[in-house]
């Protein structure tokens, strides 16, 4: 178990730098490999989104990421195909042309499957 879950930790270690680099360039097609099909994300506000909603937003530049600088990584792998990531991240950016900043807290679950690691569910919360 312990080395499946270091060359786990590992990967999703790659897969989350790949993660921020793919949303601060707005890499859709980086994003694209990156989150399942099937993803469902609670945002900030609560709202669920899909992953074509979201790939929308980086294509349209309805979002965009100024800054995106991980603070902490705290990684849980739950077996072979599933891991638990909670990230602290210092964020600025547009959303709608409304310019946000501060520190949020992403919950991600990494699904291995065919396409290798992609996210397939998770969420983003302002921290206070």
């Amino acid at each position: 178990m312990k080395d499946m879950n270091s060359d786990a930790e590992a990967q999703i270690r790659d897969c989350e730098a790949r993660l921020c680099a793919a949303m601060q360039a707005s890499d859709v097609a980086e994003l694209d490999a990156l989150i399942a099909d099937d993803l469902l994300f609670a945002g900030p506000n609560g709202d669920l989104a899909t992953k074509a909603m979201d790939l929308d937003l980086h294509r349209t530049g309805a979002t965009r990421f100024t800054e995106l600088v991980p603070q902490d990584l705290e990684i849980r792998v739950w077996s072979d195909r599933f891991v638990l990531v909670f990230a602290r991240v210092s964020v600025a950016g547009t959303f709608l042309g409304d310019a946000f900043a501060g520190d949020y807290r992403y919950t991600r679950i990494w699904r291995r499957g065919e396409q290798g690691w992609q996210i397939a569910g998770g969420s983003v919360t302002l921290m206070q």
